[in-house]
């Protein structure tokens, strides 16, 4: 064992004695009785929980007598709880005995029995005998009923959270395509699932993730499309994670993605449903967290960043050209600066003379290299777009305006940089805004830095050693074990139908081979040749022309074999 590998593995080893000497943040006095179920006397199981939630203003008891026989007392949170759903569904049946049980003795312990298959009217109601459990859902906004003399308590979903309505969203902006997206509540975004998968194959799994927050988690999945050891993979990933709280997605994503240190995101996120849906139908998994109006998708490749759900709306020769033109924007974005510090720096023969002078002549009054020219300018620019999209709508657009027409019209005039600096920036800045996806762009936005500054020191030499070192990493990178360029390398060429260019969907007949799908098959049949065949052209106008002269002169079209009638047959 060599010295390094020693101090490794001590290291490691401190690190696992500090996790574990580490305190867990309690939870009061659930951690402690986890199990420990209601006491029989009602009196000592409302002293319990009034001590836990009594506190709050918003905690309501409410005392009453089952049928006018039985002592109990009715527990919710009245910020929480549809209170005319409690009143009308729980306490009022509750209170007056039905017409089927009159005359009929109860007996206590048939009590409960009783009351959720003959009494209640509400359809989620269910007893429950851990302390624990009744906490949680008294905390999530449920009504709970206890009974004096039973160990037991009924639990009644009464929750009702105000929520925003169903809207399009706003960071994934279509002109052709659904407008419905995402919202905070788990329960709607699942039924918008299950509106747009109608099948019995569609699968849901539900963990809580947070020791505070208990976030509802949701994975999402296709039985027979998704590859099994995926889905197991993510369950893995996520049960693993032991945190405080969960309050939106991008938590777990920081968690469950496979290399932690680079720039570039390796778990898509959503606010489609139909993106979501699509990814599913490929054979992908979706995450979603209670709280948080975005999904996640794995795994993720890279070609997945610049494409968008409007690219399978439109016809297969528009979206190719629209795709070129994101791939050569993302482009613009990433090398422009350092080739453009390169070039003036140390190789300005390859600039065209004529142009080489009107370069010469704008950067005349500049006391500043190049590359300092570009960096002010790269870092105001960052600044810009940060207080452009932190401030308020109506005045962010002002600002943008202001900062790119006055600011770089007065930085040019005072000799700070040359108009030349800002047709460059300008335009890395307008290809950065052309990617579809936000992290991806920020990835590139990062990138650039290194490279205006390898520009600055070793030229064009230095560019292309920071490509290679960029492609080498993405090369290096893998999302739940399939490769980041995939389709691309390893090369499928079935794969590659859907990259640069997007092929008919007719002739997309496999599903991506990188997931290992159980059923690669997403046509059925041969469409691509019942497409081929020649269409029958039922509003000709010879032939209806001809059944009109036919008509005139009293032969019915049916008389001949070769008639549009005949021909449609």
């Amino acid at each position: 064992m060599t010295i390094l590998e020693w101090f490794k593995r001590r290291f490691k080893n401190k690190q696992k004695q500090q996790r574990a000497q580490a305190p867990k943040v309690p939870d009061q006095y659930l951690d402690k009785n986890t199990n420990e179920r209601v006491p029989e006397n009602l009196e000592d199981a409302v002293a319990i929980i009034s001590g836990l939630l009594g506190e709050n203003d918003d905690f309501m008891l409410r005392r009453f007598h089952i049928f006018g026989q039985f002592e109990a007392a009715m527990i919710y949170f009245s910020n929480m709880t549809d209170t005319a759903v409690a009143n009308q569904d729980v306490l009022k049946p509750l209170m007056y005995k039905p017409e089927q049980l009159a005359g009929t003795v109860i007996p206590q312990q048939q009590l409960i029995n009783v009351l959720l298959k003959d009494a209640l009217y509400h359809s989620k109601g269910s007893s429950e005998c851990r302390l624990s459990m009744i906490m949680e859902s008294l905390l999530r906004g449920g009504t709970i009923i206890l009974i004096d003399g039973l160990n037991e308590a009924i639990i009644i979903e009464t929750t009702k959270v105000d929520k925003r309505s169903i809207d399009q969203p706003q960071t994934e902006q279509v002109i052709r395509g659904p407008r419905e997206g995402f919202i905070e509540q788990l329960g709607t975004n699942i039924s918008l699932l299950r509106y747009r998968l109608p099948t019995t194959d569609f699968r849901i799994k539900m963990m809580k993730i947070g020791r505070v927050t208990k976030s509802k988690t949701a994975i999402c999945y296709l039985k027979g499309i998704a590859n099994d050891a995926l889905v197991e993979e993510v369950e893995r990933r996520l049960s693993v994670i032991d945190i405080d709280g969960v309050l939106d997605v991008g938590y777990l994503e920081q968690f469950i993605e496979d290399n932690h240190l680079s720039p570039f995101p390796q778990v898509q996120n959503t606010e489609r449903t139909d993106k979501a849906v699509a990814s599913m139908l490929e054979g992908r998994v979706i995450i979603m967290v209670d709280g948080s109006p975005f999904a996640l998708i794995v795994p993720t490749v890279f070609n997945q960043f610049y494409q968008t759900t409007e690219d399978y709306s439109e016809r297969f020769l528009m979206v190719s050209f629209i795709r070129l033109s994101r791939l050569l924007a993302l482009g613009f974005s990433l090398i422009t600066p350092s080739l453009y510090v390169a070039i003036i720096s140390f190789n300005p023969e390859l600039i065209p003379t004529e142009f080489a002078v009107a370069v010469s002549g704008g950067r005349a009054g500049v006391p500043f290299p190049s590359i300092l020219e570009v960096l002010v300018m790269e870092a105001s620019m960052e600044v810009l777009r940060e207080a452009t999209l932190r401030l308020p709508q109506q005045i962010g657009g002002a600002l943008s305006i202001v900062g790119v027409l006055v600011i770089g019209q007065a930085a040019v005039s005072a000799g700070f940089v040359s108009p030349i600096t800002v047709v460059v920036i300008a335009l890395t800045t307008i290809g950065s805004f052309a990617t579809p996806a936000y992290n991806a762009a920020l990835a590139l936005r990062l990138l650039r830095f290194p490279l205006v500054f390898l520009a600055g020191m070793f030229g064009l030499y230095g560019v292309m050693v920071g490509l290679i070192l960029i492609a080498n990493h993405l090369l290096s990178l893998k999302s739940f074990g399939v490769p980041y360029l995939s389709p691309v390398v390893p090369g499928n060429f079935d794969g590659m139908k859907d990259t640069v260019a997007r092929s008919p969907l007719w002739s997309m007949k496999k599903r991506p081979a990188m997931l290992h799908t159980p059923n690669h098959d997403r046509l059925g049949g041969d469409v691509a040749a019942q497409l081929k065949e020649q269409p029958v052209n039922t509003l000709d106008p010879l032939k209806v022309g001809s059944q009109k002269e036919e008509s005139a002169n009293g032969i019915s079209p049916s008389d001949h074999g070769d008639s549009s009638s005949g021909d449609s047959r």
